[in-house]
């Protein structure tokens, strides 16, 4: 290998949604910057999709692949253990493991970059004397919650969720308490001060990346730069990098049943409706969301998977593509013969960034993990919020609030069952309304801007280039 070519290591958490956006991003460095890339994927045995993806991504050679195996925590939770503390047992797990691996490079990397969880991996950088950044998978507003966390912690007593006014983030939108990520909403349980951890460990880096672009978020990365309540919690001043919006490449090599199917369809005439590699809704909530597509009379594809009466993100770490097996029996009786001519119901997976695509999709119930956002988004396809967890409520907020690409149910589906009536009639909005309309024309400027943040001279493209600079000269 040639000395002179940079080598960036990047470290991605357990779960799907954490391993696409550092792939993605590891692939836009090695394409676009010519930087040697090597990922430090932490994988979990039971999930299957995850492997899968690793192995398709790993045959393009473009990156080497380097998979750490978690190790076992079962003795460390119960079945009350929460995700966020789950992330941080398994990556504080994996520590031994990726120093291991970085102690025998050949090229010790110039550069350490962690996902969102990975910011223990610190200690390791500053071992090794590696420079250190963040890669913030998620948008701007959240890092600067994440970022000012530590004193709403000292101001505020009490729960966050009963707050009668909103929390005020200095220089953002304010956020209302019943849209708080879920780590804050139980400030006794472990996964809050585990997330506190977190957000302080975030201020020992040398620069946070994003996934976000200024055209989309402007004022919020102003402030994450120059407000001074917000720099006053960081040590040091920290470079921040709005470099998205990165998404997975579509490629369509082989038109399989569902891309065949949309192929028949009128022009942004298919409602798509996915929750994500990890989402679950209760089996009443899939009984009435099924309701409400077939009273709408609007053709659909859904991805469906088995219904989760636990936790809404119980299924995330477990996310597994091949058992289909009895998935539909959950759905109303007689749903599939009564709506055969107007929808495509596919268990389990789907490929959804190719399904957004699709001219014939125009719109898109989802779970607003940022993954799928941002391919709705780039694709200029509006939404249908219907957030489950983590700090999904704060993108449905986003998005419906501020940039108006999207409806949301009048109360949250994390508080109460959304019936079938208000179902049909979000449906018919989105799809068939002059408000509708109206939204879809903001989702189709902000595809326009994404492409222009990306291009050569874009937002995005420049930062990126100031990224690789500076890793150049540290």
């Amino acid at each position: 290998m040639d000395n002179t070519q940079l080598h960036v290591a990047i470290v991605s958490s357990p779960g799907m949604g954490h391993l696409i956006p550092v792939l993605v991003f590891g692939n836009q460095l090695a394409t676009h910057q010519n930087i040697k890339i090597t990922i430090l994927a932490i994988t979990i045995s039971s999930s299957s999709s995850e492997i899968e993806f690793l192995k398709k991504f790993n045959e393009k050679k473009t990156i080497e692949i380097i998979p750490i195996p978690s190790v076992d925590i079962s003795h460390l939770i119960d079945s009350t253990t929460k995700i966020v503390t789950q992330f941080r047992l398994l990556v504080r797990g994996a520590l031994p493991g990726i120093r291991s691996v970085i102690a025998l490079m050949n090229h010790r990397p110039d550069a350490l970059i962690v996902d969102i969880f990975g910011t223990q991996i610190v200690s390791i950088a500053e071992e090794f004397n590696i420079p250190k950044y963040v890669f913030h998978t998620t948008n701007a507003w959240v890092l600067a919650l994440i970022i000012y966390l530590q004193v709403l912690d000292q101001e505020i007593e009490g729960e966050y969720v009963d707050l009668k006014q909103p929390l005020e983030i200095p220089g953002c939108k304010a956020l209302q308490p019943d849209d708080v990520v879920d780590p804050m909403i139980e400030r006794s349980d472990q996964q809050y001060h585990e997330y506190l951890k977190l957000t302080m460990e975030y201020t020992c880096f040398d620069g946070i990346l994003i996934n976000t672009w200024e055209d989309l978020e402007g004022e919020t990365i102003k402030a994450l730069r120059s407000n001074e309540k917000l720099q006053s919690v960081l040590k040091v001043p920290l470079p921040i990098y709005p470099i998205g919006p990165l998404r997975r490449t579509i490629e369509i090599i082989e038109r399989d049943e569902v891309i065949q199917w949309l192929d028949n369809q009128n022009y942004e005439s298919i409602l798509f409706v996915s929750f994500g590699s990890g989402g679950a809704l209760s089996s009443q909530q899939m009984i009435e969301l099924a309701w409400g597509l077939e009273l709408s009379q609007q053709k659909f594809v859904w991805v469906v998977r088995p219904p989760s009466d636990g936790d809404a993100d119980i299924a995330y770490l477990n996310s597994n593509g091949s058992h289909t097996h009895g998935t539909f029996k959950y759905l109303p009786e007689g749903f599939l013969t009564r709506t055969k001519d107007m929808g495509l119901v596919v268990p389990m997976w789907a490929k959804q960034a190719e399904i957004l695509s699709h001219s014939s999709v125009g719109g898109f119930i989802s779970h607003c993990g940022w993954n799928s956002t941002i391919e709705s988004l780039t694709n200029g396809v509006p939404m249908i919020a219907w957030p489950l967890h983590a700090e999904q409520k704060m993108n449905a907020a986003m998005l419906t609030e501020e940039i108006g690409v999207a409806i949301r149910p009048d109360i949250s589906p994390t508080k109460k069952l959304v019936k079938r009536e208000e179902i049909q009639g979000m449906v018919r909005i989105l799809m068939d309304s002059k408000e509708g309309k109206s939204i879809r024309e903001k989702a189709k400027k902000l595809k326009i801007s994404a492409e222009n943040a990306l291009s050569e001279g874009g937002s995005s493209y420049n930062s990126m280039c100031e990224l690789v600079k500076d890793i150049r000269t540290r």
